[in-house]
C-alpha cells in the first residue's frame, strides 16, 4: 500500500496515517497558478513583459490541469469530484449546520471554487491577449472587463482561502499544508 504511510505523533497516541491524495501535477497546478496571479495583482506592471507572460503561463496551466482532470490520477479527475446538484446540495446545507462530511479529494463546493476560478483564469489570459492584438489595441471595453474578471479572481481566492482555513479548523486537518506535501489525514 504504497499511498498510505505512518508518521510519527506526539505523546503516546498511535501514529497518523496518511494517504495520498494530490499528485505533483495537481500540486504545481495550484502553486504555479498562486505565484503567478499573485505577481500579476501585486507585484509586475500590467500589460509588460512578465506581466504577459505570467498570464500566458497560467493559460498553459490551466490546459494541462484541464487535461490532467481527465487522464490525471483519482482524485485529479473530474469525475471524482465534478459538483452536480445531488452532490451540492446536501453538502451545502451540512455545511451550514457546520455538520458536513470530510471529502479526501475536493468537496463539492471546492468543486466550484475550482472550475469557477479555472474558467475566469482563461477569461483573464483570452483577453489578455486580446489586448495585444492589432484589432482590440487601445479598447476600453476589453480592459475593464480584463481588470473586472482579475478583480473577480482575486476575490473568489480569497474565499477559496478562507473555505480552506475553516475546512482545516472544523476537520482538524492542514488543507495548504496537504497541497504542499500531497497527503492527506486517512
Amino acid at each position: 500500500m504504497a499511498d498510505v504511510m505512518s508518521e510519527t505523533s506526539v505523546g503516546g497516541d498511535a501514529p497518523p496515517r496518511t494517504i495520498r491524495v494530490w499528485d505533483p501535477v495537481v500540486r504545481l497546478f495550484h502553486w504555479t497558478v498562486v505565484t503567478a496571479v499573485c505577481l500579476n495583482l501585486f507585484i509586475l506592471k500590467p500589460g509588460r513583459f512578465y506581466h504577459r507572460y505570467a498570464g500566458y503561463v497560467v493559460i498553459g496551466a490551466v490546459l494541462v490541469r484541464l487535461f490532467w482532470g481527465f487522464v490525471g490520477s483519482r482524485h485529479a479527475r473530474f469525475r471524482d469530484f465534478f459538483p452536480t446538484p445531488s452532490r451540492l446540495v446536501p453538502y451545502l446545507k451540512a455545511f451550514l449546520r457546520g455538520e458536513e462530511a470530510r471529502h479526501l479529494g475536493h468537496n463539492p463546493a471546492a468543486a466550484v471554487m475550482m472550475l469557477a476560478l479555472m474558467g475566469l483564469l482563461l477569461a483573464t489570459g483570452a483577453t489578455g491577449w486580446m489586448m495585444t492584438l492589432d484589432a482590440f489595441w487601445g479598447e476600453e471595453w476589453l480592459e475593464e472587463l480584463h481588470g473586472g474578471l482579475a478583480n473577480a479572481i482575486m476575490v473568489l481566492a480569497l474565499v477559496h482561502a478562507a473555505a480552506a482555513i475553516v475546512e482545516s479548523l472544523r476537520h482538524r486537518e492542514n488543507l495548504v499544508w496537504s497541497m504542499v506535501t500531497g497527503r492527506k489525514r486517512a
